[in-house]
């Protein structure tokens, strides 16, 4: 049997605005495997966005546990998440957070730069990841000199030329067209037979029909959790 890499146990989230309390989590019970592709999806408010900081360590919930291969995230600190972050999840957002001014090599090499790894193996690595998402011919172009799509895959790259475990991707298609939402989600599902787990948000049922599993969230809960037969 597959063992979890996340397991969350009666967690929720509540924030406090003075006297008012929104409750964006309610009791969630979720088990992520080692190498699973899951599209989380749910409507604006739905806590979906909540659940996604939690999962990568930018956030803690306020009740239950989070155990992320095995490790009680609450209990660890500032540092310990720090390096979870760093070695364990990568990210991809909607807006790809592309530095401006700084080529696309440039660009995947960063978390490595934070991480004090030399120049040449880090210039080597960042190659590879672009050489991965296929964008080696656009190692020296600045995101404004490539399209939508190609800025997404820099970020894909960015995301996993440390090579973890886990992505987290928060609408990585939304700022796309269609044709290159899924080209996008092609270069997911092949990291996901490599052995990465992905966690996706989407508010598109096209996008989240490419996943192995659909978790639907509705007003901070859990409502649906199933297969996806189609893939």
């Amino acid at each position: 049997m597959t063992p979890n890499v996340i397991k969350l146990e009666d967690l929720g989230k509540t924030y406090s605005n003075g006297k008012v309390e929104v409750n964006a989590l309610r009791s969630i019970n979720l088990e992520i495997a080692h190498g699973e592709f899951v599209a989380i999806m749910g409507s604006s408010g739905s806590g979906k966005s909540t659940l996604m900081n939690i999962l990568g360590c930018l956030d803690i919930q306020s009740r239950g546990t989070y155990l992320l291969d095995g490790t009680d995230i609450i209990r660890l600190g500032t540092d310990e998440k720090a390096e979870i972050r760093s070695t364990k999840i990568g990210f991809v957002f909607q807006s790809f957070n592309l530095l401006a001014r700084t080529t696309a090599l440039e660009n995947v090499e960063l978390p490595l730069v934070y991480s004090g790894m030399g120049r040449e193996q880090r210039r080597k690595l960042a190659s590879d990841a672009l050489c991965l998402v296929g964008l080696a011919q656009r190692a020296d172009h600045l995101p404004n000199q490539i399209s939508g799509g190609q800025q997404q895959r820099v970020a894909i790259a960015r995301a996993v030329v440390n090579d973890p475990s886990i992505i987290l991707a928060d609408e990585p298609t939304g700022n796309l067209d269609t044709a290159t939402s899924y080209e996008i989600i092609e270069i997911f599902r092949g990291l996901n037979e490599q052995g990465k787990t992905i966690i996706m948000i989407t508010h598109e049922e096209d996008i989240a029909f490419h996943s192995k599993r659909i978790i639907t969230l509705k007003d901070g809960e859990i409502t649906e959790d199933r297969k996806n037969k189609g893939v």
